[in-house]
């Protein structure tokens, strides 16, 4: 929907570009012909949140294949593309006026609850990273995976400092941006203090298994997350990657304005993407997956278990689900919503129209909401080091 050759084409819809509409009960006619692609990408984010919230709705206190919703969870494609289908296209019909700006800070709540998965999910692969490592440290050749982990960690943290020296020099100047140098030096300070902690001796004595490297790929995902926040910064000055659209198409900065892929969003879209496919590999049952991933199922052999195989080696589906779900339906759908406006915020570098609809600017928001996820992920971070102390009679393993 933004790339140029698709935005040109939405003017042939009836009703979309003229965006006739009513701010604050004044009618207004807006030209929104600079604005298509944002709004395209908008309604569709719109249209797919509405279809998960859909279905995390039917979804509830399904236990097993035995309720009748399963079946819908796990069959009727056809009808639930249909569905989908329908609700975009309703979705584009949607008048304009305060839907753009309402929407924006239900993407904005959507997107920092889904920077939190992420977060918990780089956690977990962290740690699944360094006990898979260490134990083969210690059944095979020490030296090599001991190497191997410090050169790993000194890579992130070798990226996280080249990082922090460009933002200082990109994002700040001698006099002014205030704000940008005091979130780059408190997530820089935070940083450092999740990396001592991690190596402190009791730590190490309640959970053996933490370490640097954790905390160099949270310090590299941290420093990410601040740049994203000082790429959304609404001063020119202090941020040389602003674009500010207006409605007659004319742009603040030198870049075209096709320019919405930046580097922000697409490092961004590749983190989703890292994440979406280990949750996938992570939580699958398949055979062949748990071989990849080295988990405790992989023992077993293809054909064991009730309906694996049957004579001559022929494998049949079967029902794994009659006594419980292997997953939380609404939960899953819930996740996916989050993921849609994610997707949505990320695509359009969560810019929104202003009060008049004149103009398509970053907020304060965005980089309130981005920065605030940064410290939340790192206190949970720092949680998962200090809870088995706290805790002593919980087990953490």
């Amino acid at each position: 929907m933004i790339i140029p050759g698709v935005e040109k084409e939405l003017h042939k819809l009836p009703g979309f570009c003229e965006g006739s509409g009513s701010v604050l009960g004044v009618q207004t006619k807006v030209d929104c012909s600079s604005f298509l692609g944002h709004k395209a990408v908008y309604r569709m984010g719109f249209a797919m949140a509405a279809f998960f919230c859909l279905f995390a709705v039917l979804m509830v206190c399904v236990r097993s294949s035995k309720d009748p919703r399963a079946a819908l969870q796990n069959g009727f494609w056809f009808f639930k593309f249909l569905v989908l289908v329908g609700i975009t296209v309703g979705a584009f019909y949607i008048p304009d006026g305060t839907f753009t700006s309402v929407w924006f800070y239900f993407g904005v709540v959507g997107s920092f609850l889904f920077i939190l998965i992420q977060l918990v999910l780089l956690i977990d692969l962290a740690h699944s990273w360094s006990q898979r490592w260490l134990h083969n440290a210690e059944q095979g050749s020490a030296k090599g995976w001991y190497a191997a982990l410090c050169t790993v960690t000194f890579i992130f943290y070798a990226a996280s400092i080249a990082s922090i020296v460009l933002l200082y020099v990109y994002y700040t100047k001698p006099e002014g941006c205030t704000e940008g140098k005091a979130f780059i030096s408190i997530n820089l300070i935070l940083c450092l203090i999740v990396s001592v902690v991690s190596i402190l001796p009791k730590i190490q004595e309640a959970q053996p298994h933490s370490g640097l490297l954790q905390a160099s790929l949270i310090t590299l995902y941290t420093i990410y997350v601040t740049w994203t926040a000082l790429a959304n910064v609404p001063s020119q000055r202090c941020n040389p990657t602003l674009l500010l659209r207006n409605s007659t198409g004319s742009a603040t900065a030198p870049e075209p304005l096709t320019s919405w892929w930046d580097a922000p969003s697409i490092v961004g879209l590749v983190i989703f993407i890292l994440c979406t496919l280990f949750i996938s590999l992570r939580c699958s049952d398949h055979p062949q997956v748990n071989k990849l991933m080295l988990t405790e199922e992989s023992g077993a052999g293809a054909g064991d278990g009730p309906g694996g195989a049957e004579e001559g080696g022929v494998h049949r589906a079967y029902d794994n689900e009659q006594e419980g779900v292997s997953y939380n339906y609404t939960f899953f759908h819930l996740c996916l919503l989050l993921a849609a406006l994610y997707i949505m915020m990320t695509l359009t570098n969560w810019y929104r129209p202003d009060e008049n609809l004149q103009v398509l600017s970053s907020p304060w928001t965005a980089v309130w909401v981005k920065i605030c996820s940064s410290w939340a992920g790192l206190l949970l971070y720092l949680w998962t080091l200090v809870a088995p102390l706290l805790l002593p009679d919980r087990d953490f393993s």
